[in-house]
């Protein structure tokens, strides 16, 4: 499992069904421009695709944004503050982890939002998005009151509503083999944790409103990667089954 055709019969089981298989894109990492986000956009605008891009508000400037002027279909997230690593020693990586003063880290969640949207102006979006996907969920409940109204980790979400106010929706595929010298995990495997979430969506073994989301990383990123990046929006594109959903869309709280 895991080729082109297999995305193909499991987006043609969804339109069986009666329904459209709906993706999302998130970038994460994005802090100045240069050739390889100008290759990100580029493929964005020919896939007529929108770009979630998760920007560090501390590490990033005037010039991304200006890089960004014009790209109607990129929104901007918070990616965290300034995306270091403030864990102890010998734990998992984490900004924002469960060995930090909660008012602490609901301090930086509030100043990165407010940096990003000055920077950023309407391109910025209320989302917030924790550096290595990881945040204590003592924060989750606060983040309202930071202004921000959007969560964006990994894996099927548990709620749609993790806490009130705000509204989750992660990613499913992450190609980079981070354990392995961070190149391309491979063809076969990538498409599989695509189609892993589809199937469980359709089957009702996780939230089937959930968009499936794709992450990619546009800063490490090598040549294979790309390949299959490009490869896996034109498939998408060219599928009338498989409809791509906006930041806006999909981060809109419920009336």
């Amino acid at each position: 499992m895991g080729d082109w055709r297999d995305l193909e019969e499991e987006l043609a089981r969804w339109r069986d069904g009666g329904r459209r298989a709906t993706f999302w894109w998130r970038d994460d990492d994005a802090v100045a421009p240069g050739p390889r986000l100008d290759r990100l956009l580029g493929l964005a605008d020919a896939a007529g695709a929108p770009l979630a891009l998760a920007v560090v508000p501390g590490a990033s400037g005037q010039a991304l944004a200006a890089a960004l002027r014009g790209h109607d279909r990129v929104s901007v997230l918070a990616h965290g503050l300034r995306h270091r690593n403030l864990a102890p020693v010998g734990e998992k990586k984490a900004e924002f982890g469960a060995h930090r003063p909660v008012h602490e880290m609901l301090g930086d969640a509030a100043i990165g939002w407010e940096a990003l949207s000055a920077r950023f102006g309407a391109l910025a979006r209320p989302v917030f998005v924790p550096p290595w996907n990881r945040v204590d969920g003592r924060l989750l409940a606060r983040l309202p009151l930071a202004g921000l109204s959007g969560l964006s980790r990994y894996g099927a979400r548990r709620s749609r509503q993790p806490a009130p106010g705000l509204v989750e929706c992660n990613c499913h595929l992450d190609p980079v083999d981070w354990r392995g010298g961070r190149g391309f995990l491979g063809r076969q495997a990538a498409l599989e944790m695509l189609l892993d979430h589809l199937r469980r969506r359709r089957l009702g073994e996780v939230d089937g409103d959930e968009p499936s989301g794709i992450l990619s990383h546009h800063a490490v990123c090598d040549e294979a990667g790309w390949e299959f990046l490009a490869e896996l929006l034109a498939n998408l594109r060219d599928c009338d089954g498989a409809h791509w959903l906006t930041a806006d869309e999909i981060f809109r709280l419920p009336a």
